[in-house]
């Protein structure tokens, strides 16, 4: 009796010629357009930090300091009122903006027994 041999042997298929591949116009734009203007970006926010130093000042005699003075909050107390106490003088609404700005508060509110600092001139 002969010895069939049951292993099957990969078929070897022809390949077929593939075209080269070919970008149009649209791919190129994009392919040498999308580095050039990520490119571009960098450069002009890098020149913009180096022509543009940060300086408080030239110098420490330059610096202007706002004298200020520690104010506590009392129940009812609002920052227009404590405004008119501390600089009547001054435009409550002027006043009412540098507290919101020495303390960083949020919405001008403040409670009652909370420091804050006031401009003292």
């Amino acid at each position: 009796m002969q010895g069939f041999n049951w292993e099957e042997r990969p078929v070897r298929k022809a390949k077929a010629a593939q075209p080269p591949l070919r970008l149009t116009r649209r791919g190129r734009i994009v392919l040498v357009g999308l580095p050039l203007i990520l490119l571009s970006a960098v450069l002009i926010t890098l020149a913009g930090f180096l022509n543009s130093p940060a300086k408080a000042a030239e110098s420490a005699s330059e610096l202007s300091v706002t004298p200020t003075v520690s104010v506590t909050v009392q129940p009812g107390e609002s920052l227009w009122g404590i405004a008119g106490t501390v600089a009547p003088e001054r435009d409550p609404r002027d006043v009412v903006a540098d507290i919101v700005q020495l303390n960083n508060l949020d919405g001008g509110r403040v409670m009652p027994g909370q420091q804050i600092f006031v401009p003292s001139k």
